[in-house]
């Protein structure tokens, strides 16, 4: 039977990291288990490619959300990538920290060390950023970050409109405070996607100590007189049993929780029903699900270049392709959102608490083709939901999907702000800066007026823009499933070191931080290790 010091369950954007920083010391044997595939599909690297992979079994792992009322019934996919990188290969490359309220507000829910000026030095260790280094910016580490390579005269207008509207502009949203309008900065490097794999995996996996296992899902933890001591894993339908000094759940805000629960680590009426024997009972598994519910509003214009009329064609398509090609830059170089806007829903907000992500192309949902008009998107979130989810197993076949309910909408305050969200979104496109496109709101659509009819409108409009967290969180209280050093309470030798952890949802998209929050990890277990 194989025996390691550390096993890393999933290597995701995460995982990555902690393969990296853990194998880095020759003396630690390292494994790292990934369910899916190498990323050796050519769209996991062209960033526009992200269309091909959500949705895609080679790519991600296909789940679907069960019917949520707040969305009048409608199920949602729900993109987790499964493959090398993870959500890494297959997202938006949006590099965003969060706000350093957000992490000042985990520190004062007991969670030591995990305040602003406390992961600031990580989020600076692990970058290269394209302007050099600074007060708030590293150069030199593992992870590029670049600006947008494409402008677009629409997005441009947008931003200046939102001016007009009173929102400052900015160019960084990555100093504590994103408030304003700019573009964002992307994990790219010359046009190219740089996922978790090629900033911190692909050196690491030349070590001799660390080995790496791809199309190997786990099935369940093996645990011994309180404490885990190893898993099994199942890998070309063979199961294989290995010990380990310790296990580090790295299988992001759905795996982890499915892999605890398939342990009989978990609620204890969600065993129960599903024939497992409670191991630990821990009320706090697979509870308090957030995630950031986006409000797609579409407008038609005119008399601006829109990427819905150049994607339409033959000869469209082949100058974008050749601009690609030759440049590596044009619209195969975008990400899913270049231009964004971060605002307060109301003036008694302390800090902004939405988030808009300005597209120059409209499409029902990805995946599909775009609207045959010139047409732009401008999506806006609430960036601290109070509406809370779960995710549990309903099966004892660890195969089997778990059931994700996002419960979104279902305070009173999100109702609220997502009805604000959408006022303000028209007044943005009311200004002069945008008025001259003469823009046309095809969805929601303009008779959607009142309170009501607005909220109503945020549920037939609402989609996930893929930042599942909290599911596993950490905490001072009884009721947290991890401690400040992302130690499993119930149990010794597990950590979860993934989104699962995070108390409340960053102001912002997500995959920077999880990268944050795993680096932290491996600096806590090397440290530990030496007790």
């Amino acid at each position: 039977m194989d025996q390691f010091d550390y096993v890393i369950v999933g290597a995701g954007s995460a995982g990555c990291v902690l393969a990296n920083r853990l194998s880095a010391d020759p003396k630690n044997r390292v494994l790292l288990l990934e369910a899916g595939g190498r990323d050796n599909y050519h769209w996991v690297h062209i960033p526009v490619g992200y269309l091909y992979c959500i949705g895609n079994p080679r790519t991600d792992w296909g789940y679907k959300t069960a019917p949520d009322p707040g969305l009048g019934g409608r199920e949602l996919l729900y993109p987790r990538g499964r493959i090398l990188g993870g959500c890494s290969s297959i997202n938006g490359m949006i590099y965003m920290r969060g706000q350093a309220q957000d992490f000042d507000m985990w520190r004062q829910f007991g969670c030591t060390g995990w305040g602003w000026d406390d992961v600031l030095p990580l989020y600076k260790k692990q970058e290269d950023f394209y302007k050099g280094d600074s007060d708030l910016h590293g150069a030199g580490g593992e992870l590029r970050v670049e600006k947008a390579r494409v402008r677009w005269d629409m997005l441009d207008a947008f931003l200046e409109a939102a001016e007009q509207a009173g929102f400052p502009r900015t160019d960084d949203f990555n100093t504590g405070s994103n408030e304003g309008g700019g573009y964002f900065h992307v994990t790219q490097k010359n046009g190219w996607r740089w996922s978790a794999v090629k900033a911190f995996l692909r050196s690491a996996m030349k070590r001799p100590n660390l080995r790496v296992e791809t199309g190997a899902q786990v099935e369940r933890l093996v645990i011994d007189e309180g404490r885990v001591i190893g898993l099994r894993y199942n890998q070309n339908g063979e199961s294989h049993e290995l010990r380990a000094g310790e296990v580090v759940l790295s299988a992001g805000s759905v795996g982890s929780v499915q892999i605890l629960e398939m342990s009989g680590i978990g609620r204890g009426d969600v065993l129960s029903e599903n024939g497992i024997t409670p191991v630990a009972e821990v009320e706090g598994v697979g509870e308090n699900l957030q995630d950031h519910l986006q409000l797609r509003m579409i407008y038609k214009v005119q008399g601006v270049k829109s990427l819905n009329t150049m994607a339409s064609s033959l000869w469209g398509k082949a100058k974008i392709g050749m601009e690609y090609a030759l440049f590596r830059s044009g619209p195969m170089s975008m990400s899913p959102s270049q231009a964004g806007v971060f605002t307060r829903s109301f003036p008694e907000k302390e800090t902004p608490d939405l988030e808009y992500h300005v597209q120059p192309v409209s499409l029902d949902k990805f995946g599909d083709a775009v609207h045959p008009f010139p047409a732009m998107t401008a999506s806006v979130c609430n960036l601290r939901p109070e509406s809370r989810g779960s995710i549990h197993i309903n099966s004892p076949d660890w195969r089997a999907h778990p059931t994700i309910a996002p419960n979104y909408l279902s305070t009173e305050g999100d109702r609220r702000v997502a009805a604000e969200a959408i006022r303000q979104v028209r007044r943005v496109t009311e200004q002069p800066a945008f008025a001259k496109f003469h823009p046309e709101e095809y969805k929601p659509g303009p008779s959607y007026q009142s309170e009501a009819d607005l909220v109503r409108a945020a549920g037939e409009i609402g989609t996930t823009i893929f930042h599942p967290v909290g599911t596993c969180r950490m905490g001072a209280d009884d009721g947290a499933v991890v401690d400040e050093r992302l130690r499993l309470k119930a149990l010794e030798g597990l950590r979860i070191a993934d989104a699962s952890i995070m108390p409340t949802i960053t102001s912002g998209n997500t995959n920077a931080p999880t990268m944050m929050i795993a680096e932290k990890a491996a600096a806590m277990i090397l440290e530990d290790a030496k007790r």
